[in-house]
């Protein structure tokens, strides 16, 4: 019987040690599939973002954190309805920027040309909307109730993609500050 525990408990101990190193190994392997950002750290760009649009970018939003760099798929756009907004379509080589600015979570694009296409991010108060766009959703459009609101930005134009809803039927509307309809169209249910 002796001789027996002596045997096992080696065996066991063995067991053990390669059952840490295979938890540390899964544990370490954990780790995100991208590099997060801070204008104060040093940028790590793993995608070869080209260096024109970082030097745009970090003129056009110097306080910006947490940038994310990713290229750019249709399929994942957030928050802008290019249709309905006007910006020009984008292909391969262009790029998003994902970023924190006051509170908010930004997405700024880029074009293969290294221009600037636009930046949006969602409004969370819609009470922080111009006075004239609310006296235009009245006055247009009674009844009807905000389910989202995203502020944009491109070189001549500062806009509110507006959605809005009033039973089955949704709307979706870009607005001008002094609350001007600049282009509306009717979503599908």
């Amino acid at each position: 019987m002796l001789i027996y525990l002596v045997i096992l408990k080696p065996n066991v101990m063995k067991l053990k040690i390669l059952i840490l190193i295979a938890g540390v190994v899964v544990l370490a392997s954990c780790g995100p599939s991208y590099r997060v950002t801070d204008q104060s750290t040093v940028k790590t760009d793993t995608i070869g973002v080209p260096s024109e649009i970082k030097s745009s970018f970090s003129t056009q939003y110097p306080t910006a954190t947490n940038v994310v760099w990713s290229t750019y798929d249709a399929s994942a756009t957030p928050l802008v309805d290019w249709d309905l907004n006007g910006w020009p379509a984008l292909g391969e080589g262009a790029y998003v920027a994902t970023f924190n600015l006051n509170n908010d979570t930004y997405y700024a694009w880029y074009g293969a040309n290294s221009d600037w296409v636009g930046t949006a991010y969602t409004l969370n108060d819609y009470k922080s909307l111009p006075p004239a766009i609310n006296t235009m959703l009245n006055d247009k459009f009674p009844g009807y109730t905000i389910s989202s609101v995203n502020r944009e930005m491109k070189k001549d134009q500062m806009a509110y993609e507006l959605q809005l809803k009033n039973g089955d039927s949704k709307t979706k509307l870009l607005v001008d500050d002094n609350g001007n309809i600049i282009k509306q169209k009717t979503v599908d249910k």
